[in-house]
């Protein structure tokens, strides 16, 4: 029945009488469709113009900001900012369980105080003079304004940034450096002794150095030395730092070198040493990352922490089969080598995590793997005394790193700013055919921080150690017999 009626209606219309349109009518309708497809047109050219101004990005359009957007972007480059400083900043309960978990149990309390004391003295000499030295104008050795933050401008030269919200960020990162110092230290170092090398290095050696590399106008920066996050400004100023306290200090009483039929002593709570590290990893989701002080450079975040992710596992895996394959405990997995292999990654990965690939990344940690456990190896032949491998983790893969940048820069990327990345001046490093130029200055700009450390930092350990107790550098041997948490502190991190 469905089908007739259907067969009907079709022989209806095919029967029907055909209407014809006069000239008039034609007309009206040849225009209106023109009309459309020229309405089309315009919807066409309209949305070519329109969209890629919605869409803002570097690839479709100009950088052309209302001051409307641009406080906005000020304002999102600001909280990113301060949320990376604030990681940072965490690194300290990273550091102190780090290092308190691999020392042994008789001075637990002496780097739990000397951790929070660097932490508040650093605050203030960085308020007072440190942040001038570094991050003001001046020459190309020192910036010599803003001290007390006096005079300074509502914002960090071109960043957008307010000047506070920069300054709380750098201080994380130089209460860094100055509780690296402390690493190799621990054991037999006065707290006195402490306080006054603590000045020296966060007041001074870190700051000035510092401006060499990254302040406005830094001989070296205008050398064209690169350390996006301080694999060099950071870390080797800190692993120098030690080891020249190591050596002025000598080993700690009863310790007994390898080659003399001894080894390290054991950390007397892995457990504690072991979050710690995971605490620092966390906070290097700050430190690397939050360097580009943009939220806006999208890319660039996401780079960095894939990065910063890939070099600390290589750098752990790495360091444990080498500890398993031809360490003094062959068959053993080693939690030491593994925490500070990791670490080592996270140092090495410091400059160049913006500028190199996930590959890239990848063997860099890997590299610091090998470093760690040749440069641990090193040490206790030389028969220098690090409790807790701070000249290897932060010393030598610092400086793996910032040569690193020099070799695995992909070619790909340039630098970031306040309205994101600019990539039409890209680094590349020697294995991605750009030639030696950037290895010779990454290896100039960073023996040359090494050598100004090393050389200022020995003579400060010299002349502290060389002054009367109680303020000499090193503790008297009765108390480091007795232990420096009674002897300095009159109390014992555990009760029982």
């Amino acid at each position: 029945m469905i089908f007739k009626t259907l067969f009907k209606r079709n022989s209806e219309l095919s029967t029907a009488p055909m209407v014809k349109l006069t000239k008039g009518e034609k007309l009206k309708i040849g225009l209106t469709i023109f009309a459309g497809k020229i309405i089309g047109v315009l919807v066409i050219l309209f949305a070519m113009k329109v969209l890629p101004d919605l869409i803002a990005t570097k690839a479709y359009a100009g950088e052309t900001y209302t001051p409307h957007e641009t406080m906005l972007m000020n304002t999102a480059n600001t909280i990113w900012t301060l949320v990376a400083a604030f990681l940072v900043f965490g690194m300290q309960a990273g550091f102190v369980m780090l290092e308190a978990g691999f020392a042994r149990k008789r001075e637990t309390v002496n780097v739990l105080m000397e951790c929070i004391f660097d932490t508040c003295l650093c605050g203030l000499l960085f308020w007072a003079i440190g942040y001038a030295f570094m991050f003001s104008e001046g020459n190309g050795f020192i910036g010599y304004h803003w001290f007390f933050l006096q005079g300074a401008p509502e914002t960090y030269l071109a960043t957008g940034i307010p000047i506070l919200a920069h300054w709380i960020f750098q201080y994380a990162f130089a209460d860094t450096c100055s509780t690296i110092v402390s690493g190799a230290m621990i054991g037999r170092t006065s707290f006195r002794g402490d306080i006054l090398y603590s000045i020296g290095i966060t007041g001074f050696i870190y700051p000035i150095i510092g401006h060499w590399a990254w302040g406005p106008g830094g001989f070296l920066s205008v050398y064209g030395f690169w350390d996006f996050a301080g694999s060099t400004v950071v870390h080797t100023i800190g692993g120098i730092a030690s080891l020249a306290g190591a050596i002025v200090l000598g080993p700690r009483l009863g310790r007994v070198f390898k080659r003399d039929g001894g080894g390290m002593p054991p950390a007397h709570n892995l457990t504690l040493g072991a979050v710690g590290a995971f605490i620092l990893w966390f906070g290097w989701y700050g430190f690397n990352p939050g360097s580009t002080l943009s939220a806006v450079d999208m890319q660039g975040i996401g780079r960095i922490a894939t990065n910063t992710t890939l070099a600390a596992c290589s750098g752990g895996m790495v360091a444990m089969y080498l500890a398993l394959w031809f360490g003094g405990t062959k068959g053993k997995f080693d939690l030491g080598f593994t925490v500070n292999g990791l670490l080592g990654g996270l140092v090495a990965i410091t400059c160049p995590c913006y500028w190199v690939s996930t590959l890239g990344a990848v063997l860099i940690g890997a590299g610091a793997g090998i470093v760690v456990y040749l440069a641990t190896h090193l040490l206790e032949y030389l028969r220098i005394d690090d409790p807790i491998g701070a000249v290897p983790v932060h010393g030598a893969c610092g400086i793996w790193g910032t040569w690193a940048l020099g070799l695995f820069a992909s070619g790909e990327y340039g630098v970031t700013g306040p309205t994101g990345a600019d990539n039409s001046a890209p680094l590349t490093g020697v294995l991605y055919g750009g030639g030696t130029d950037l290895l010779i200055k990454q290896v100039v700009g960073n023996v040359t921080i090494v050598a100004a450390t090393f050389a200022v930092s020995f003579i400060l350990m010299w002349v502290v150690q060389k002054l009367p107790y109680p303020w000499k550098l090193r503790v008297e041997k009765e108390g480091e017999e007795e232990g420096l948490d009674v002897f300095e502190h009159g109390s014992e991190a555990y009760s029982l």
